[in-house]
């Protein structure tokens, strides 16, 4: 089969790279699978013309129902969608957009949720077949980069040479968008900082929404031991997280936080806002901690730097929740098998 497959496909983000993973399933059962950037088309209509172009596409899927599925409504062949953290956690609060959503559930031949709470909220929120709605968790595979140098890491991102590498560095690993909410420790880690100036706070991320980096780097720059680094290559930032001493997640909503699956897979610990997307893949003390406040934040941090034992724990049980949970030979088989559907 002939697919087209729509996404936004910010360079660098978690969407870029779930989209690209998909895809390489679907081509690995011998379909041809076309990405596109759902940013690049203004209507429904360009898609249904780039649809019947020749040859023709015979199927289709996206991700996101409302950024890129509503792009699929007036296309005259069956496909299917992903749902994103976005569409639950958000556009459904917003009544014309609940409304296209329904219509893109209505007509897909399938839909793809990540948690079970995805689902339930979908059922909730929107006219909902309930049985056209899979479970499929995200699937991860880590790659780190061989040729990596920590100390020039830590330098490109502004930290002073002396003792670089005794510092305990907190990645927090995000696109610069509001949403991710990477401000949202800052005052509380400074302070933290003053006391322990080993502990360091390091944001990394693709520079999505510009009005609102500047507002980050502006920050950053007169926070104490808060610094902001350049992003890099999917190899390089996993090198960066394995080095690091733990992984940080502040975001206001997620879908699946593929950061927190990368760092359990890389046994690094992760610290994380108690929000519905991370409470889905961190129990408490066990495979990570979560926090619902900054005071919080730091109070659980200083004792993940203490505890060895707690570090230890949370790092064995959350390699091995990747390991069962979130494996990416069972996310192949599940798109291939939803592919047929589409005949």
């Amino acid at each position: 089969m002939k697919l087209l497959f729509l996404a936004c496909l910010s360079p660098k983000t978690g969407n870029c790279t779930t989209a690209k993973r998909i895809r390489t399933h679907i081509e690995s059962a011998g379909h041809t699978c076309e990405l596109r950037d759902a940013a690049d088309f203004k209507s429904s209509a360009e898609v249904a013309s780039l649809i019947e172009q020749k040859p023709p596409f015979e199927g289709a899927i996206a991700i996101h129902l409302f950024k890129a599925g509503r792009l699929l409504l007036d296309i005259q062949v069956p496909f299917g969608v992903v749902f994103g953290g976005t569409d639950i956690n958000e556009d459904v609060k917003v009544e014309q957009k609940r409304a296209v959503m329904e219509q893109v559930l209505l007509k897909a031949r399938f839909a793809v949720a990540f948690t079970d709470k995805l689902k339930e909220e979908a059922e909730v929120y929107m006219m909902s077949q309930s049985n056209k709605i899979y479970i499929q968790p995200q699937g991860i595979k880590t790659e780190v980069a061989t040729s990596f140098s920590w100390w020039e890491f830590l330098k490109s991102s502004g930290l002073p040479g002396e003792g670089v590498e005794d510092t305990h560095v907190f990645l927090l690993v995000c696109g610069l968008r509001r949403v991710k909410d990477p401000l949202y420790l800052l005052e509380a880690f400074s302070e933290w900082h003053t006391e322990n100036p080993l502990a360091v706070l390091i944001i990394i991320g693709p520079k999505i929404d510009p009005l609102f980096t500047e507002e980050v780097e502006a920050i950053t720059k007169r926070s104490a031991g808060v610094y902001l680094a350049q992003e890099r290559s999917q190899e390089e930032l996993h090198a960066a997280m394995r080095k690091s001493f733990a992984v940080v997640n502040s975001s206001v909503s997620e879908g699946m936080s593929a950061a927190i699956l990368e760092a359990m897979d890389l046994e690094v610990p992760v610290v994380a806002r108690d929000i519905p997307g991370n409470t889905a893949l961190v129990q408490h003390e066990v495979t990570g901690l979560l926090y619902s406040s900054p005071q919080e934040f730091v109070s659980m941090s200083k004792r993940l730097l203490l505890d060895k034992e707690l570090r230890d724990r949370v790092v064995k049980n959350g390699k091995r929740y990747v390991r069962e949970h979130h494996s990416l030979d069972h996310e192949r088989k599940a798109y291939q098998k939803l592919m047929d559907t589409l005949h």
